[in-house]
């Protein structure tokens, strides 16, 4: 008994080593974050003007992206944070999904931004207005320059190892590409005088926000729901398992993400009799090197009862 409450006390102090880790990693990053917030804020007031002055929609619509962008960050923020709380007996697993729920949180608001800018392109299209091009061109370039800027905030501040941040990131991304063609729209308006080119950008900007929204929406939903990875095969990892020497049969198997980093599995091993041992090292150094599972609890089963078992 006093071993397994050591090995859980041991569990725990892994957990925190790896939190302390991460909180450190996070701090460096939120300074840059925080620009990035104040930036997005102040182009966001700077675009509703001019869309108003100009009578674009395009740019307006560029203008709540642009302040979802900011809640966006602000929410990859608090989830760091959160994330970086040391695990605890009420919490043994630690706080590190806080960045799934931040990720859920982003990618719902992408959706709800994308669906709204739909209904008021169309409700433009039915309800046209003239539009002044050189005020859309100035302003959609200048935050074009701060979209690319914050988008490098962002990925500095880890959106490759972090999906939390990388729903951020997108966020930024999807607005440089709404800035861009916000502009061609007001040189084509300039020139032509084409004032439905500014509800087709508008159309394009939120069906590629709401492209991304939904694919970071189903990858943390994934994850919340304990699917299993895509990294993983069952039938493949149960073939895998059952070639070690002495496993007869893998059964029980299951396979889950804790976030987008770690992996854990848990199953059953039978073995080809009852007089033959298994080596339950080598199945974890296997699930490791092949599969990236590092959080393994495997029990061996012998006439239905489990008489051995490995965790971690």
């Amino acid at each position: 008994m006093s071993g397994n409450h050591s090995t859980s006390r041991n569990h725990l102090n892994n957990h925190s080593h790896n939190h302390s880790h991460r909180h450190s990693h996070g701090h460096s990053g939120n300074g840059k974050l925080t620009v990035a917030v104040l930036i997005n804020i102040l182009l966001t007031v700077v675009q509703i003007i001019g869309g108003v002055l100009s009578g674009s929609l395009s740019l307006i619509a560029d203008a709540l992206h642009n302040l979802s962008d900011a809640g966006a960050i602000l929410i990859a923020i608090f989830a760091r944070k959160i994330s970086a709380k040391q695990a605890d007996e009420k919490m043994t697993f630690g706080y590190q999904r806080a960045e799934i729920l931040g990720t859920l949180i982003n990618s719902i608001t992408l959706i709800i931004v994308g669906l709204y800018l739909i209904y008021e392109a169309i409700s433009k299209y039915f309800s046209p207005t003239e539009i002044d091009g050189w005020i859309v061109i100035y302003i959609a370039g200048i935050a074009l320059v701060i979209d690319i800027a914050t988008a490098v905030l962002t990925y500095m501040s880890g959106a490759k190892s972090s999906m939390n941040l990388r729903a951020a990131f997108i966020h930024n991304v999807s607005d440089a590409m709404a800035s861009v063609a916000v502009i061609i729209a007001g040189v084509l308006i300039i020139f032509y005088q084409w004032y439905v080119v500014d509800v087709i950008a508008t159309i394009l900007i939120s069906i590629y926000v709401l492209y991304h929204g939904g694919l970071l929406a189903l990858e943390s939903i994934k994850i919340l729901m304990q699917a299993v990875p895509d990294t993983c095969e069952i039938s493949e990892l149960k073939e895998d398992i059952e070639l070690i020497k002495g496993v007869s049969a893998a059964i029980d198997i299951h396979v889950w993400q804790l976030d987008e980093h770690k992996l854990f599995l848990e199953c059953k091993v039978e073995p080809v009799t009852n007089n033959v041992s298994i080596d339950l090292a080598e199945i974890k150094t296997m699930l490791a090197s092949k599969y990236g599972i590092k959080h393994s609890t495997i029990e061996v089963n012998q006439s239905g009862k489990a008489i051995e078992s490995s965790c971690y």
